[in-house]
């Protein structure tokens, strides 16, 4: 079943000719079939299709795709699965068999969770569960556990229960996440903060975003960086060999990963991005995807004038095809445009962190991901070595 979103309109504010269809979250899938998972271990039928109720008041119905039953080391078992369908979202757990499998728990235990076949354990701090902990989010836990509390309380049973959840070729699926990044190892994470699925949404990469920089936070690395994409990412590697936990992927984010800085700071960052999307940084643009903002012809000919280029060059940028173009009429006429846009940027990177005490510097890349401008932070007389660990 799909939650129809009516009207959806992109992020650039323009509307679909077609209504995009929401979908459901892996919380609100492991929700599902442990409610039917659990009417089941206490002796009714398994419901099909169940429904659960989202943390909104919606209460959706799921088919059940699998069901069984069996007995175990700890007791009598039933299970239960759902196919994930996140709608018209490019989700990689799209089609993914969701599994809750449900059991009997130690008197006064309370809910507990395990990590089945395919769902990750956290192996670092700062994310929103402890170490060692499955990776269950605190939303999908407090949706599961009140869905068998409620089929326990009808059956007039304790609620203490176990419920493993797994996802079907989860570990797979997680090498194309953020998760290994994060300390999630194992398989996927079970998400979910409304239970629904917003098609196209840039929640889920903001949430990866502040997710990394807390873990980056709680390892107490001074040093972190956020980049655009691979090949800036390698650049970074390169020059200072950073470890996995000190890179952020921020994509095209770069407003909401320094938003969140602001608010818990890093000492150190390092911006690495190509030089048409940190041109458009430069202009005090926080979205840098090309569909929303793109590249300003006019702004990139203002700043050669502004390093002594001549008419016929700015004319030329003017009038260029890509922002790789006029990088190389500047390369060509000797100047320095990298390094200029890489300044701007800067500025307006500790502009968005106002206060904060984080020190900034930006490195530019081209399109074979080769570093051709920087603006050092004016902070960093004594730059940290690459690696320090605060305290």
């Amino acid at each position: 079943m799909n939650a129809d979103s009516g009207s959806e309109k992109t992020e650039s504010g323009a509307e679909h000719a077609t209504p995009l269809r929401r979908g459901w979250t892996t919380g609100t899938c492991a929700t599902a079939a442990a409610r039917a998972a659990a009417e089941a271990l206490f002796g009714k039928e398994f419901p099909d299709p169940v429904t659960v109720t989202l943390p909104g008041g919606q209460t959706p119905a799921f088919a059940l795709a699998v069901t069984g039953r069996g007995e175990g080391a700890d007791g009598s078992w039933a299970m239960a699965g759902v196919v994930k369908d996140a709608g018209d979202d490019p989700d990689v757990t799209h089609g993914a068999l969701v599994r809750a499998r449900v059991w009997r728990g130690a008197a006064g235990s309370g809910v507990c969770f395990r990590a089945g076949p395919g769902v990750g354990t956290v192996t670092l701090p700062g994310l929103p569960l402890a170490v060692g902990e499955p990776a269950i989010n605190p939303v999908p836990r407090s949706m599961i556990a009140q869905a068998v509390g409620e089929a326990a309380a009808a059956a007039g049973q304790p609620g203490d229960l176990v419920v493993e959840v797994g996802v079907e070729n989860g570990e797979q699926l997680a090498r194309r996440t953020m998760n290994g990044r994060l300390g999630i190892l194992g398989g996927l994470s079970i998400l979910g903060t409304t239970g629904i699925v917003v098609p196209y949404s840039c929640a889920a990469w903001i949430a990866s975003i502040q997710r990394g920089i807390d873990v980056a936070r709680a390892a107490g690395l001074t040093h972190a960086a956020a980049c655009t994409g691979d090949l800036s990412e390698k650049a970074v590697v390169a020059r200072y060999g950073l470890s996995e936990q000190a890179l952020i992927d921020m994509g095209d984010f770069v407003g909401g990963t320094l938003k969140y800085l602001r608010r818990h700071p890093i000492p150190r960052l390092t911006l690495c991005g190509g030089f048409a999307k940190f041109g458009k940084l430069a202009r005090g643009l926080m979205d840098l995807h090309s569909k929303r903002n793109g590249v300003d012809f006019d702004w990139l000919a203002e700043r050669l004038a502004d390093l002594g280029a001549g008419p016929e060059l700015v004319v030329g940028a003017r009038g260029a095809n890509t922002a790789a173009q006029v990088l190389g009429m500047a390369d060509a006429a000797g100047l320095a445009l990298a390094d200029h846009v890489a300044e701007l940027a800067r500025r307006a990177a500790q502009d968005v962190l106002e206060d904060a005490p984080v020190a900034v510097e930006v490195l530019v890349t081209d399109r074979q991901g080769r570093i051709v401008g920087s603006a050092p932070s004016p902070a960093l007389v004594n730059p940290l070595p690459p690696g320090e660990r605060a305290g």
